[in-house]
């Protein structure tokens, strides 16, 4: 087997909002000498949405995997998975459609919260468009925001249903641009750890999603948190949530050699059908 941790989990394409077909991305990890690969698309919402995938295109979705997982079993790792949103009690990634599905693995996350008019918002967006939505549909209260969108990570959490925790605390970046030493305030750090001590306790993966970095200087979670998820015991794997072929590597390096800094000698990668850890070769 080929060395360097080269795998990846997240990853989306024309199926939701990613800017190529499943082949593509195929290729490109072979290019990059890919051993393991798995795709993610952003599962259906009970609204139509630009970004995630509809429920009529799952059974496309699912066949042409299956194709392509034919067509490279002797060159590559190919996996079948979804990026499934916590929305409320009636949809999340526990429910029965969702785990009836025939998937190798799911990605928890949350994108979107309820506004106090019971409007769906989405605060996945970039830093400037945040800011206007909290002061507009918020009333400015960027503590209460960042309380809501915890409480659903951490009720996802509670109802399972998936084996990665998606973009951990995503958030950070645009609240950090709203208020500026926002992550050393001793509540917001209460509430992080509070979180990823949840996520310990039921057992749950994080990804260390590389997405950002290169744009951004950070991955989601933070950093600052590498070693709490090691003092927790959390494994981890390194995902660059690509919607471009070319970028599916991107950053892997500089998050494998963070996680060697904060003492974890192994990341979780899917071989065999199995999630092993293997051990972090730079």
């Amino acid at each position: 087997m080929k060395t360097g941790n080269l795998t990846n989990y997240h990853s989306h394409s024309l199926y939701c909002d990613g800017r190529a077909g499943l082949e593509d991305f195929v290729r490109f990890a072979l290019s990059e000498g890919f051993t393991s690969y798995g795709f993610s698309s952003h599962a259906p919402l009970p609204f139509s949405t630009a970004w995630t995938m509809e429920w009529d295109c799952m059974d496309d979705y699912l066949s042409e995997f299956r194709r392509l997982k034919a067509k490279y079993a002797n060159r590559i790792e190919l996996y079948i998975g979804l990026e499934i949103d916590y929305l409320n009690e009636e949809s999340n990634p526990s429910i029965a459609r969702f785990q009836e599905l025939p998937l190798d693995y799911r990605i928890g996350s949350v994108h979107l919260l309820y506004n106090d008019l019971g409007e769906v918002v989405d605060v996945d967006v970039p830093a400037t468009t945040f800011r206007k939505i909290v002061d507009e549909h918020f009333g400015g209260d960027l503590d209460r925001v960042i309380r809501l969108y915890y409480e659903r990570l951490m009720r996802m959490v509670e109802l399972g249903g998936f084996d990665i925790v998606g973009h951990a605390d995503k958030m950070h970046y645009n609240a950090s641009c709203y208020r500026p030493g926002l992550l050393d305030e001793p509540w917001y750090d209460r509430l992080v750890r509070e979180y990823f001590s949840l996520i310990a306790h039921r057992g749950y993966q994080v990804e260390i999603n590389t997405k950002a970095y290169r744009d951004l200087g950070t991955f989601y979670p933070n950093e600052r948190y590498f070693p709490l998820l090691r003092e927790l015991g959390i494994r981890v794997q390194v995902n660059s949530d690509s919607h471009y072929p070319e970028r599916i590597n991107n950053s892997r390096p500089e998050a494998l050699r963070a996680l060697k800094r904060a003492g974890y000698g192994a990341v979780m990668e899917l071989h065999g059908g199995e999630w092993q850890p293997m051990p972090i070769l730079l």
